[in-house]
């Protein structure tokens, strides 16, 4: 037999951290077993006097929001990084380690609308969305102290988002989160060798083979990437070899907005259900230095598998092994990109119109 990858097991690297994953499409052989089900309907309303993120309401630790009515911002009252923790550190013959860690954590409200996510939100209202990443990442990023600005945001219950609030996290650190460790390593060397961006010759690959690409517009392109470890896992890149969200012009800016819009409205269209997700951007360290090998992406993790209520779990030999996927990420590329821009909850109300 010859290999194929779309019907024999294999295993994919990970370009951006060096880890592997496990593909088994025949274990799926009709992999769109997925259904539409009946899930409990999203009925918030627009302000919601008991949430501790709306307009004018008093939060846990007792502060007052002020009544805004764009984005706002604030220091978690719950704060898992505190700027005040002092240095120190525990070694116990080399075997016991442990080292202080100080930082500050950022709560980012999208909207003062209680019902909205962001892909009911419009262009224009996502944009003070990415102004104020920008905004936050440029003053948070210029302390001493700060040497990564760690932007995401945990949507739906299933992703342990405690309030449905429309709303996202910083949090800004003495030291490099692992992932960013990993990243650095893997866009440094390929800049070492080839003086270019490892995700620019990457994205040129994709741009060839086009399977795995979900949306795009003149600056931005959402994909599958090809060793995807999520069913619908997706990268968002920017065109453009640039380090931080600080750098993005105007027109880029919109972009990004536009990408996260068109890109998350296909996600709550695949089940028809408000699509959990973890999400993040990654971009270079704040530590005074250049980094030239960076280039600003973001990640989408969302855990659905095969309809609103069936996730995918990191068990077993996921576990004790490496990751493995059933689907292949062409396949979950081509589901998504065949999705509507319109979202499912305007295509009801037209509908019925």
């Amino acid at each position: 037999m010859t290999f194929n990858p779309n019907d024999h097991s294999h295993t994919r690297l990970n370009l951006l951290t060096g880890d592997w994953v496990l593909v088994s499409p025949h274990r799926s052989k009709r992999p769109w077993q997925g259904k539409v089900e009946d899930v409990p309907a999203d009925s918030r309303p627009a302000y919601d006097p008991k949430c501790y993120l709306c307009p004018g309401n008093e939060r846990v630790g007792g502060e007052k929001n002020p009544a805004y009515d764009t984005t706002f911002v604030f220091t978690n009252d719950f704060s898992a990084l505190q700027n005040d923790t002092p240095a120190g550190e525990v070694n116990r013959k080399g075997l016991l380690q442990a080292k202080s860690e100080s930082g500050i954590c950022r709560v980012i409200c999208f909207s003062p609308r209680h019902d909205l996510t962001l892909p009911e939100m419009d262009t224009a209202a996502i944009r003070k969305v990415v102004d104020l990443w920008a905004d936050e990442f440029t003053t948070l990023g210029s302390r001493s102290d700060i040497n990564y600005v760690q932007i995401f945001e945990n949507k739906g219950e299933m992703m342990g988002c405690s309030n449905p609030h429309p709303h996202g996290q910083i949090w800004a650190q003495r030291s490099l989160p692992l992932e960013i460790v990993k990243e650095s390593t893997q866009l440094k060397a390929h800049y070492d060798k080839t003086g270019r961006s490892l995700l620019t010759d990457y994205l040129e690959v994709e741009q060839e083979e086009k399977t795995r690409i979900v949306v795009e517009n003149e600056h931005f392109v959402a994909l599958v990437p090809f060793w995807a470890v999520w069913p619908f896992e997706v990268l968002v890149i920017s065109r453009r070899h640039l380090q931080q969200i600080t750098q993005l012009t105007e027109a880029e800016k919109d972009a990004y907005a536009d990408i996260i819009r068109r890109l998350t409205i296909r996600y709550d269209n695949l089940f028809r259900v408000s699509f959990p997700y973890s999400a993040g951007i990654h971009q270079a360290p704040t530590d005074g230095n250049t980094h030239p090998e960076w280039h600003l992406h973001m990640h989408f993790y969302p855990p659905l598998l095969r309809s609103a209520t069936v996730k995918k779990f990191m068990v077993g030999y996921e576990m004790l092994g490496n990751p493995q996927r059933d689907i292949t990420p062409e396949w979950a590329a081509e589901r998504l990109r065949s999705l509507p821009e319109v979202h499912y909850k305007a295509q009801k109300t037209d509908n019925e119109g």
